[in-house]
């Protein structure tokens, strides 16, 4: 049977997942909803 604390332990994320979480955290991006609230400001000022 797994002792699911001891495996918690061992885990280590990859460094690319890292590098990304960086990446992501330091930009400021946008997502769907804010794309479309762009578009929707773009009609409207049209």
């Amino acid at each position: 049977m797994l002792d699911f604390e001891e495996e918690l332990k061992k885990f280590h994320p990859s460094i690319e997942i890292g590098e990304v979480e960086d990446n992501v955290y330091k930009n400021n991006l946008s997502d769907v909803t804010d794309l479309i609230d762009e578009m929707l400001k773009e009609i409207k000022e049209h």
